[in-house]
């Protein structure tokens, strides 16, 4: 039979959602009496608010990528970078509410990495291919009215779908990583047009390699393959905060606060490269044990 106590309080939370738009209400109040048993309603009016807090988190990292990518249509690179950075803080903080308020789930997993392919897949992607617009060195390969050459870059996407795919059925990443995780490719990306914007005024030899369209293109190419590569990589979650079990997550948070205190958005490609060695040096030490 149809619980009318639980429907009462469901209504009642749907009452509170959408005080603003009266006919959502009666359209979800006939929802439930005609396709929900008194089972599932009981289950959603017990639900707690907090267990929502994960997936609430998670759709602010995806709204974030979608406003990155925004930016770039914009000609925004530097505002696109930093909603890349932002989508990066909610994915860090989606895990962290997930494990503080045991609040894991199936749609919770699938939903995280819906919005990582965005966050850190497509809006990269964009960016680098307004990086390599804007480059110079670059020789146009027209097909169909179309040049090629900026679109090489959409391989970005295309892996950390596939990264992400991976990672969803890989017992193995667990406490570790194998390959470079799709946000920390992302990042570096999305650090290119702050060094960029960082650099325009010295015009040096750096800045006239880093703004070449075919260190673009090997950017594309290498963080792609890092993605997918059977690469060893330590995780960056701390069970605890003790120094003891988590000393390379400490000597790496360290290295890398000290990078960005003195070189800021130029530090962050070499803070990847950092990731990687110490991941590299880590992997070592295990075998030899």
């Amino acid at each position: 039979m149809f619980d009318l106590l639980a429907a009462g309080k469901v209504i009642k939370y749907y009452k509170i959602i959408s005080a603003p738009f009266p006919s959502l209400l009666l359209l979800c109040y006939f929802n439930f009496l005609l396709n929900f048993d008194d089972t599932i309603l009981t289950s959603i009016s017990l639900m707690n608010p907090l267990k929502l807090v994960p997936n609430f988190l998670t759709l602010l990292n995806l709204l974030a990528g979608i406003l990155s990518i925004l930016m770039v249509s914009k000609g925004l690179l530097a505002e696109a970078s930093i909603l890349i950075f932002i989508a990066a803080v909610f994915d860090f903080l989606d895990g962290f509410a997930a494990r503080l308020l045991n609040a894991y789930s199936a749609i919770g997993a699938q939903l995280d990495s819906l919005a990582d392919v965005v966050s850190f897949g497509v809006a990269p992607g964009f960016i680098l291919h307004q990086l390599i617009i804007m480059s110079h060195g670059r020789m146009e390969f027209i097909l169909f009215n179309i040049d090629i050459i900026p679109l090489l870059v959409f391989v970005v996407p295309l892996f950390a779908a596939l990264r992400l795919a991976k990672f969803n059925v890989d017992t193995r990443q667990t406490d570790s990583f194998i390959g470079l995780p799709s946000p920390a490719a992302a990042l570096l990306i999305a650090s290119l047009p702050l060094v960029r914007e960082q650099l325009y005024e010295g015009q040096s030899l750096f800045y006239m390699v880093i703004t070449n369209t075919y260190f673009y293109l090997g950017i594309a190419v290498v963080t792609s393959l890092l993605m997918v590569a059977e690469l060893p990589l330590f995780g960056l979650k701390f069970k605890s905060f003790a120094f003891k079990g988590n000393e390379i997550r400490w000597l790496f948070l360290a290295i890398s606060l000290a990078l960005l205190l003195f070189f800021q958005a130029v530090a962050i490609p070499f803070i990847i490269l950092i990731y990687l060695f110490l991941s590299l040096v880590v992997f070592l030490a295990d075998i030899q044990q």
